[in-house]
């Protein structure tokens, strides 16, 4: 993902609520697969880190995007960015590549 492109989706992100909360749990396979299932139909998708979550969202982002196949626009906080092109929900429309 270029500079642009990320810079892009942070523009986007900075419009959608989380729509998933990382509490005292932490990570479930419940979460994973519905954050998986929201990447699919928005592609684009903000996640928060509750209070009594005592991981570090930075870890959080990571572990989501590589259990989701998908990519960590932006942590800021204790909100996570991720993005994934959808197969059948095609939505965003990435800048080009290059100049």
């Amino acid at each position: 993902m270029t500079s642009k492109q990320r810079a892009y989706l942070k523009s986007l992100a900075m419009k959608i609520d989380p729509i998933y909360n990382i509490g005292k749990g932490s990570i479930s396979p419940e979460l994973v697969q519905g954050v998986r299932d929201a990447l699919e139909a928005r592609e684009l998708i903000k996640v928060g880190v509750l209070q009594n979550c005592m991981d570090d969202p930075k870890e959080l982002a990571n572990v989501l995007a590589e259990r989701t196949r998908s990519q960590v626009v932006q942590v800021i906080g204790k909100k996570i960015v991720l993005y994934k092109e959808s197969k059948n929900h095609k939505r965003i429309e990435l800048p080009k590549a290059g100049k």
